[in-house]
């Protein structure tokens, strides 16, 4: 089945590659992942074409190493939270996904080496990224106009997660091993992770990786309701709301177990590469409970258990021509399903998806200032939802994309332009017990940017980005239509809609001298039919209910223009020397203000954001300390709660026991050292669900 899916992934794209020339050129590039440095601008960005980051034209972040080390959590949204631009869903400890530029959902793309995580994340914010960051060997988050290549729908941004279960190299020793185990004190968190990768020959390597992981329920330090619940549940006339005015420590119903295997291979030579790997995620987690301060509500402590089959393949061929230089072929297919278990341990609902997707990548040969690349993808998603729980009729997205990103180098200036096109399909089924019919739209989208970059002095360049994008609208977004309790709405889509239309324009300046780096971005973006939810009255989703009575308040889907801007900040200053210790101070700082235009602010914005740290850097011992302060957040729709600030304080050590290895850490953190009550403004759960309160980790990495 794999094999088959894969087969059909590549081919789809195979094909595509005759209607461009192959011509002969005399040199060729390394775009595998590289080693970073601690100068920010050295750091290599591997999408599309390898760039160092000083170079990119638009907001980009790259974790890895040490850093990735410290950060590293069981989802993918936590891992990244403290990178400029990045906030996360939060809902709960189990299922965080990120939050660029206070987009969520549809318009960010998680992908695992360029294809997408292939889960049903999108739908609905308890749902987990089928992505383990144990595995990742580097983690790249783009903003901004770059981001349109991997797919109209990531106007928020992209983040790429990039591991080795396909090889790129042939190890030098005869088996290479790489592992990580944690432990977390917050929810008594649990993990292990080793690979394993060796050469056959001097052309064949193969890889096999595993990780297990398992937590109690998270210890928020302080109380589980925000103030105002807190209020109103002691002022209940039941003695059961009554005391949860007083539930605080332990967040109910937040445990969690993970295990994964993969393996893979990969042939490797002077000539091109070509590598496959099978995987297997199974992920038992618990979601927060979401108190009702009605007696007459329900509580419900709803588990979900999520598997992921999946299969990938990559291919890489050097044509060392005038014209082109690589080919690069990517494919991937996955099924999926997760069930959501009531507490009496029957099955309510279960989500089933089988997507495949594949990239064909044609990077052009440098000539003179110029390089480029041009490319194709196909994605296909087959998705349904059975149970009693059923907001969506079984629907098919088939969508054939076709990129180009050009560069030229005019000395001080640089240029890019960039551009895609999208043809999407979005096929329903009749549903007797959703009330709908069958319905098959289609959209043709047409997105493009202008970048321009001019070097000021030696080390300062400052950049102009323009952008103009259109995105389909989802299946979600079309053709929902039931009770969903995972955002306690009844969700109504509509589907007349007609794509999402925005301008954009990003201002970036970047700089660098003896022992500082500083990068500035601001934007603004225009929305024209933006896509969004808003609360109306109950016999809207009644009348498209049959006259059913509703289980959740009814949420409709809508079209409004509507206004994003903000900036990031990023910046790192040497302090002095002492000894064989440099010292460091870094900071990140960022912000967003989203409007609908006669409706009010957009839900779900993070607020203006501080982040500082200090770091004593050694040959093999680090020691760093850092303050990230979140203001309050009371711009907010007429739907949501206020959202308190809150000052986090972290520290952490970390020591290279190995002379000369510096993949093997022993590090140890502190995080929210003073056990503060902290909510994210981005969750749909922070009334529910703090963040972890107190949390001491020990985190040994080696690499042999």
């Amino acid at each position: 089945m794999f094999l088959s899916a894969l087969l059909r992934a590549g081919c789809a794209l195979s094909a595509l590659s005759a209607a461009f020339p192959v011509l002969a050129q005399d040199a060729t590039t390394d775009t595998a992942p590289q080693a970073y440095h601690d100068q920010r601008s050295d750091i290599v960005v591997t999408a599309i074409i390898p760039r160092r980051q000083g170079d990119i034209l638009s907001g980009t972040s790259v974790v890895s190493g040490e850093e990735l080390t410290r950060a590293l959590r069981p989802t993918i949204g936590d891992t990244l939270a403290h990178q400029p631009g990045v906030s996360a869903t939060s809902f709960g400890p189990n299922a965080s996904r990120p939050v660029l530029r206070g987009f969520q959902g549809e318009r960010v793309r998680i992908l695992t080496d360029g294809i997408g995580s292939f889960d049903v994340s999108n739908t609905s914010v308890d749902h987990a990224v089928a992505i383990n960051p144990l595995t990742a060997d580097r983690i790249e988050v783009l903003r901004g106009p770059a981001a349109l290549l991997y797919g109209s729908s990531a106007i928020g941004g992209v983040v790429n997660v990039i591991d080795s279960r396909i090889p790129r190299r042939v190890p030098d020793e005869p088996v290479h091993v790489d592992g990580i185990a944690t432990y977390g004190s917050a929810a008594d968190e649990r993990t292990g992770s080793g690979e394993i990768e060796a050469p056959i020959s001097d052309r064949i390597v193969v890889h096999l990786d595993g990780s297990y992981s398992k937590s109690g329920d998270l210890d928020t330090g302080n109380y589980i309701l925000t103030p105002a619940l807190r209020a109103q549940a002691a002022a209940s006339s039941d003695p059961a709301i009554r005391d949860l005015a007083d539930l605080r420590g332990k967040l109910p119903n937040s445990a969690a177990r993970t295990w994964e295997v993969a393996g893979g291979a990969a042939l490797i030579t002077d000539g091109g590469n070509l590598g496959f790997s099978v995987a297997h995620t199974d992920n038992f987690y618990g979601v927060p409970v979401r108190y009702s301060l009605d007696p007459d509500g329900e509580a419900e402590k709803v588990r979900l258990h999520m598997k992921q089959d999946r299969a990938d393949l990559r291919a890489e061929l050097p044509v060392n021509g005038g014209w082109l230089e690589t080919i690069r072929l990517r494919a991937g297919f996955a099924d999926y399903q997760h069930q959501e278990i009531e507490e009496s341990g029957a099955v309510g609902t279960t989500f089933y998806n089988q997507s495949i997707e594949s990239r064909l990548e044609l990077v052009q040969a440098r000539r003179g200032g110029w390089d480029g690349a041009i490319g194709a993808q196909y994605f296909t998603r087959n998705f349904h939802v059975a149970g009693e729980e059923k907001f969506l009729p079984r629907n098919v997205t088939e969508q054939l994309g076709f990129f180009t990103l050009q560069s030229f180098d005019l000395g001080t200036t640089r240029v890019e332009l960039g551009g895609r096109y999208e043809h999407t399909q979005v096929r329903a089924d009749a549903d007797a017990t959703l009330l709908n019919p069958a319905y098959h739209r289609t959209f043709n989208a047409l997105s493009g940017s202008l970048g321009i970059s001019q070097e000021l002095a030696p080390g300062w360049r400052a950049g102009l980005n323009l952008s103009r994008t259109e995105r389909a609208p989802s299946a979600e977004e079309l053709f929902a239509r039931g009770n969903h309790a995972g955002t306690q709405a009844f969700e109504l889509g509509n589907p007349d809609f007609g794509p999402e239309r925005s301008w954009g324009i990003e201002g970036t300046l970047r700089g660098q001298g003896n022992g500082y780096t500083i990068s500035l971005s601001a934007y603004h973006n225009w929305f024209d039919g933006y896509i969004y939810d808003s609360l109306v009255d109950d016999s809207v989703c009644m009348a498209a209910n049959g006259g059913e009575a509703l289980d959740f308040p009814c949420y409709q889907n809508l079209q409004a223009n509507a206004r994003y801007l903000g900036f990031e900040a990023e910046g790192t200053l040497k302090l002095g020397q002492v000894g064989g210790y440099a010292i460091h101070l870094d900071g990140v700082a960022d912000y967003v203000r989203a409007t609908i235009l006669g409706s009010g602010p957009a839900p779900r914005i993070p607020p203006l954001r501080l982040l500082g740290g200090v770091e004593l850097q050694g040959d093999r011992l680090n020691l760093r300390g850092e303050v990230e302060h979140s203001f309050a957040q009371d711009r907010i729709a007429d739907t949501e709660t206020p959202t308190d600030g809150f000052t986090l304080v972290n520290a952490s050590l970390s020591f290279k026991p190995i002379k000369g290895n510096d993949r093997t850490t022993i590090t140890l953190s502190a995080n929210n050292i003073f056990d503060v009550e902290a909510r994210r403004a981005a969750s749909f759960l922070k009334d529910y669900a703090p963040l972890a309160g107190r949390d001491i980790r020990l985190t040994v990495r080696l690499s042999i």
